[in-house]
């Protein structure tokens, strides 16, 4: 029996009923904009777009990977939309956002990997709405050291690099990535910006093991990461990865025990928390 198929009673939600998710979801279509909440299948998109916040996906709505997770279809790429800054930036501007999170596909075939594409909208947004905290979860840019400064240097308020998974299972989760580069990349990040707080985010139950896991936290403290976020990982197709293991509440809770007292400052664990959600609620500048 594959375990991926049956899930157990808290992965099940009912759906909500509230006229701002419709809100929310006709401001993006006319807007002609991507959320990573539409994309990458979300759990929560009902809950956040009542709540009338959302994760913007730029750069495009097709990746030039095919991460074995990740419902985010692939190739082939279009090339950037010079309007889409201005277009989230207006977004926030009518959801009247004081904090917004923005992300994109991975885009190995343009020259700086749309890091460039990143701090333009970042601009745009601070344009519009200065005090809007803005947090960017970025690709690895292959590691791209001019591509990451351009990134920092347009002043997010936190970056977030997600490590997704632990390194012996990098092979067949993330098969066009690599688990030293994405540390290096988080590292990268905290020396050159210490004052903007490094986030990075895991997947659970793709069999990994609890010392694995530790490995990983540990692996993160070391690189500069203080903000964590862990959640179940959910198949959103036959053919992505199977599901090994639906872990209890209860597991995820001593997850963040255990995270907490290894270094992190503040770390989301839970069936359905993602890199994103409740991002604002977790958010605080963490102590020197």
């Amino acid at each position: 029996m594959n375990p991926g198929k049956k899930k157990p009673p808290w992965l099940k939600r009912r759906l909500p009923t509230d006229p701002a998710f419709e809100k929310v979801r006709r401001l993006i279509g006319d807007g002609h904009l991507h959320t990573v909440c539409q994309e990458a299948k979300c759990p929560n998109i009902w809950e956040c777009f009542s709540q009338q916040t959302a994760t913007f996906l730029i750069l495009g709505d097709r990746c030039s990977r095919n991460c074995r997770f990740c419902a985010v279809a692939h190739g082939p790429e279009e090339p950037p939309d010079e309007s889409e800054p201005e277009a989230v930036a207006d977004a926030v501007l009518c959801m009247n956002l004081d904090y917004v999170v923005i992300t994109s596909v991975t885009r190995d075939d343009l020259p700086d990997g749309g890091a460039g594409h990143f701090a333009n909208t970042i601009a745009a947004v601070r344009r519009r709405k200065p005090h809007t905290r803005i947090e960017v979860l970025i690709p690895d840019f292959q590691g791209n050291r001019t591509a990451l400064s351009a990134v920092l240097r347009a002043g997010p308020s936190v970056v977030n690099h997600n490590m997704e998974t632990v390194r012996r299972l990098y092979p067949a989760v993330r098969p066009q990535a690599d688990y030293d580069r994405s540390l290096a990349v988080i590292q990268f990040l905290y020396r050159s910006a210490p004052d903007i707080p490094v986030k990075s985010g895991l997947m659970v139950g793709l069999g990994e093991t609890r010392d694995e896991l530790i490995e990983t936290f540990g692996d993160l403290i070391k690189s500069g990461c203080r903000l964590l976020t862990i959640g179940q990982y959910l198949q959103p197709s036959i053919n992505h990865l199977d599901v090994q293991r639906y872990l209890p509440p209860e597991e995820f809770d001593e997850l963040k025990s255990l995270a907490l007292s290894m270094g992190f400052t503040h770390v989301a664990s839970g069936p359905f928390v993602r890199s994103s959600y409740h991002a604002k609620e977790m958010f605080r500048t963490p102590s020197p």
